[in-house]
């Protein structure tokens, strides 16, 4: 009975990595190529097949195995290091709709009081 329900638990932990695995995979397709070189994080390609391949081995090994473990460390790695970087270089996808300045407050542009 005890392993039933860590058996359940990890099926429901696998289910947040599957999604994150998607997410990060998603979000690295609709980023520019140039992005990826401009930001000197490897290039497109290379990380679509990490994540993609981190995302078939969510769904195909279980949680406590290590292969979604190195997958996992993958996936982080991308949201901690790798999109931060793309999206200061402008790599497309989300980040500020209508371009802008740097100076733009929440209000519109500081115009340093004047």
């Amino acid at each position: 009975m005890l392993m039933a329900g860590f058996d359940g638990l990890v099926a429901l932990l696998s289910i947040p990595l599957t999604v994150f695995g998607a997410f990060a995979l998603v979000d690295a397709f609709i980023r520019r190529e140039d992005a990826f070189r401009a930001a000197d994080k490897q290039t497109k390609p290379f990380w679509l097949i990490i994540l993609g391949i981190a995302l078939v081995v969510s769904l195909i090994f279980p949680l406590l195995s290590f292969l979604p473990i190195i997958g996992l460390i993958a996936i982080i790695v991308y949201f901690v290091d790798v999109r931060p970087a793309i999206k200061q270089v402008g790599g497309g996808g989300g980040g500020r709709r209508g371009g802008g300045s740097s100076s733009d407050g929440p209000y519109g542009p500081y115009n340093g009081g004047r």
